[in-house]
């Protein structure tokens, strides 16, 4: 008996549903997971002085925390300044976020071949539910360090909405379905930040100051919930496989599509580029700060300045410029923004640079998830895609303390220099490791003549 086998096509209306679907959902997402970026600074000393004021600060999960920190920063020999322990405190978060997203997000990824996107997708906002109402019921550190562990373990969101982009795109259609994706991060890092600095002076209840932006969160994540339950469909590919006597069944693709560049080539591309820009990302505000003694308001003005060129590219050059191509731009533009922060001494120059990371938001990471899954077979892609956003992980688990720490020890010259060391080397990988994907630019050709 013979047996032929073919993916089946994801009809156009399908594809457009599933599409709205996921871009509502994620901006939802995002505009949720952003309300607590500019809070951490004010939520840790919030937590801080609580436990200072009950007189056992020293003694308290935060308290042996923050010895542990000060004892780093004295490593470097330098002056002890209390204004850095919070600053190290939510960098050590942010790190065990990232670390945590790390282990989870193959697992994540290998749940949703096997069980299905929509599946996987459900359990991840069941357990970003509960780290929601952890942070909106948490009244001391150790209830919102739980949170946090929750989150970081559960949000599997934006590899599944890769996941989900690939399996209803084809070659000529990826980049743009990709490039959607990072819309919604634009989109949401541009207005999420302000709302939820807005939302936490509705102070409502004294023991938690932070619980009405905790609560708006909270209610974004369940409409989102409710929305993905009743709306979306299931994407996982399935291949017809025709038998010599007419019938058909569905199985598994048969066997992987041939690859031009390697995954672990991939995967360590992210992780190098996600090791140095995030270490940059981290302690541009404390840049700005010292440099220009910027506040809340200039930060978030210069952050939304980041997040709307970016997503204007997005939305108008990068989904229509081939995946390779998107990367490239992104790796020189952070390259020369590397070179502008470690000199720059005026605001005109701090925006050029700014202008310059936006290219690079708009373009690397979503570029390099095209290439993934170019490469990953019907059957593998949640694995794959969970895998490579694994290595991005790991990179932002490390770059913000390795990076801070060199700001901190050698200065800012130094520091800057390094990273844009760091990223020529990225640029080498990219311009000299990774190609145009096996067959992806002659369909292109051909959809374009």
């Amino acid at each position: 008996m013979s047996t032929s086998a073919t993916t089946t096509p994801v009809p156009a209306a399908l594809r457009k549903r599933v599409l709205k679907v996921l871009f509502i959902s994620l901006l939802l997402d995002l505009i949720s997971f952003t309300f607590i970026l500019p809070l951490f600074p004010q939520l840790l000393e919030f937590y801080r002085n609580h436990e200072a004021s009950l007189g056992s600060s020293s003694n308290t999960l935060l308290g042996r925390i923050l010895s542990g920190l000060n004892a780093y920063k004295r490593s470097f020999a330098r002056p002890i300044n209390d204004r850095y322990d919070i600053v190290l405190l939510g960098g050590a978060l942010g790190s065990l976020f990232s670390f945590l997203q790390a282990v989870a997000s193959p697992i994540i990824g290998t749940l949703s071949d096997k069980y299905g996107r929509r599946t996987a997708l459900l359990w991840s906002m069941a357990g970003n539910i509960l780290s929601v109402a952890l942070w909106v019921a948490a009244t001391d550190f150790r209830t919102f360090l739980a949170s946090r562990v929750v989150g970081g373990l559960s949000e599997g969101n934006v590899q599944l909405a890769m996941a989900i982009a690939t399996d209803i795109s084809d070659e000529t259609q990826r980049g743009a379905t990709m490039a959607l994706v990072g819309v919604c991060f634009s989109i949401a890092f541009t207005f999420g930040p302000a709302l939820g600095a807005w939302l936490s002076t509705l102070t409502s209840i004294a023991a938690n100051p932070f619980a009405s932006a905790a609560g708006f969160s909270l209610f974004l994540i369940v409409t989102e919930t409710v929305y993905l339950y009743f709306c979306l469909p299931e994407t996982l590919p399935v291949v017809a496989t025709s038998t010599s006597n007419g019938s058909a069944k569905t199985a598994a693709e048969p066997k992987p599509r041939v690859r031009t560049n390697s995954h672990t080539l991939l995967n360590a591309t992210h992780f190098f580029f996600i090791l140095f820009f995030s270490g940059m990302e981290f302690s541009l505000p404390f840049m700005t700060y010292d440099l220009f003694s910027y506040g809340p308001a200039q930060s978030g003005k210069l952050l939304g300045f980041i997040g709307l060129i970016a997503s204007l590219l997005q939305g108008s050059v990068v989904r229509r410029m081939h995946p390779l191509k998107v990367v490239q731009m992104g790796v020189v533009s952070c390259t020369i923004a590397f070179f502008l922060l470690g000199r720059v001494e005026s605001q005109k120059g701090l925006y050029a640079a700014a202008a310059l990371l936006a290219v690079t938001s708009a373009t690397v990471v979503t570029g390099l998830n095209s290439l993934s899954s170019f490469e990953a077979s019907a059957g593998e892609r949640g694995n794959k895609l969970g895998n490579h956003r694994s290595f991005g992980q790991i990179g932002r688990s490390l770059g913000p303390l390795i990076f801070c720490s060199l700001y901190w020890w050698a200065g800012r010259g130094t520091a800057y220099a390094t990273g844009a060391a760091g990223m020529i080397a990225v640029c080498a990988l990219v311009f000299g490791g990774l190609k145009v994907p096996l067959g992806t630019e002659t369909v292109r050709k051909a959809k374009t003549t």
